[in-house]
């Protein structure tokens, strides 16, 4: 592994929707900060293959479609909690403001919802990655 690659942070973006993780990918770019490393993308598209990546240890940040079936994204946010030691921080892609509550449920660190809006989803993966992220 290169140097360049240890200092990215690995974000895993689920949905059944390819749309919704480009969303994602261009709104949040290459960081959304410049205290962050930048960021390294892992598409996922079905529950098995997130618990598959979450397995390896190897994510920084799990962004979650709330909506995505047949397993929507608050469900699997807290199998994550619930079963893994030290999850990551996790977004939920709630499908409107009034869900944050269910967010809330699944144990998720922020929940924003549907549709997109770049600087809202920046702002929450900031707020959940700061604390954990060494300033460069």
């Amino acid at each position: 592994m290169s140097d360049s690659t240890a200092a990215r942070l690995r974000v895993l973006v689920y949905s059944d929707d390819v749309n919704t993780r480009e969303q994602v990918i261009l709104a949040l770019g290459r960081g959304p900060h410049p205290d962050l490393p930048e960021f390294e993308y892992v598409e996922v598209a079905t529950e098995p293959v997130v618990i598959q990546h979450m397995d390896s240890g190897k994510i920084d940040l799990v962004i979650l479609d709330g909506e995505a079936v047949p397993a929507g994204g608050m469900g699997i946010a807290k199998q994550l909690k619930d079963e893994i030691y030290r999850c990551p921080p996790v977004v939920v892609l709630t499908g409107r403001p009034q869900d944050a509550w269910l967010a809330t449920w699944s144990r998720a660190e922020a929940a924003v919802p549907h549709p997109i809006d770049p600087l809202q989803l920046a702002e929450a993966v900031v707020n959940v990655l700061r604390p954990g992220v060494p300033a460069r």
